[in-house]
């Protein structure tokens, strides 16, 4: 089941990329973020008490409560490098970038998680690196249209999406899925807001257009089903194969910014693609079917 909670996690990011996106036009990428970080923990928490969860708060203990808000903080980071290199850039361009902390992820997997790299993996990750590269040619890193600085945002979201991976599956044992997320959700939702009133941005909500806080509330629910569904396959599965298999995400990213935003591929990106997603199934089908 676990396998297919992370299959779902995909479909729901890859979702979230078009929607924020959609969102964020106009709307000051910081505001947006802690808009949708609220529907977000609506959502986390409403399926705690489906679950029934809220009464075990009590026995979380204080590593898996440190670890939860560790992540919790990496995450907020992720989101808002993330959203501001997605105001600033293509997404075509951003999502490949952010979808390389799979490399970190799987490495720090290994070394804090003690989760083994087999050949496939290796295999793997070369493939990612690889395809990534070809996404990403030089040029596109300066190009003026696009906005300068969505590259560095984007590597900072990849590095802090690895971070809120290791300690997020840290911080879930012991817990159930559902509250563990809801925590985690809480902690990002006071970091967005935080950043908001430091930068002096909490007046350009009421500025936010109605069709652009639509999308950003969808964005919300995405990104709400994704994580819950993330979270559990990550609690009952392995952080080496359920992070890659939620990286598939950009191909429903990159399929919905060519249908929405007509975000076209180069040949050389497509093939970037294609290796990319060959290298990442190279990762999962071995591990899922005991090859």
């Amino acid at each position: 089941m676990w396998i297919t909670f992370a299959i779902g996690s995909a479909v729901f990011a890859g979702l979230t990329s078009i929607l924020a996106k959609c969102g964020i036009k106009n709307t000051d990428s910081d505001v947006a973020t802690a808009i949708r970080t609220i529907v977000v923990l609506a959502f986390a928490w409403i399926m705690v008490f489906v679950v029934g969860s809220a009464n075990t708060i009590n026995t979380v203990s204080t590593k898996t409560f440190i670890f939860l808000v560790l992540s919790g903080l990496a995450t907020g980071a992720s989101w808002l490098c993330y959203f501001k290199a997605s105001q600033l850039g293509n997404v075509n361009k951003v999502v490949p970038v952010d979808k390389s902390s799979i490399v970190l992820t799987i490495l720090l997997a290994f070394i804090f998680l003690g989760e083994p790299i087999s050949l496939w993996s290796g295999i793997g990750l070369v493939g990612i690196a690889a395809g990534t590269f070809l996404m990403i040619e030089k040029k596109d890193v300066a190009t003026k249209q696009e906005g300068k600085g969505w590259f560095l945002y984007a590597i900072l979201a990849a590095v802090f999406a690895s971070l809120t991976s290791i300690l997020g599956k840290i911080g879930i044992e012991g817990i159930e899925s559902n509250l563990g997320t809801a925590i985690r959700t809480a902690v990002v939702l006071v970091m967005a807001w935080l950043v908001v009133f430091t930068k002096g941005k909490q007046k350009q909500v009421k500025n936010v257009s109605k069709k652009e806080l639509i999308f950003i509330l969808l964005s919300g629910l995405a990104t709400g089903g994704s994580w819950l569904c993330y979270y559990k396959a990550l609690h009952d599965g392995l952080a080496s194969v359920v992070v890659p298999i939620d990286k598939l995400s950009i191909i429903v990213s990159i399929l919905f910014s060519y249908i929405v935003f007509k975000e076209k591929l180069s040949k050389k990106a497509f093939l970037g693609l294609c290796i990319n997603v060959l290298g990442t199934l190279a990762m999962v089908v071995p591990t899922v079917f005991g090859i």
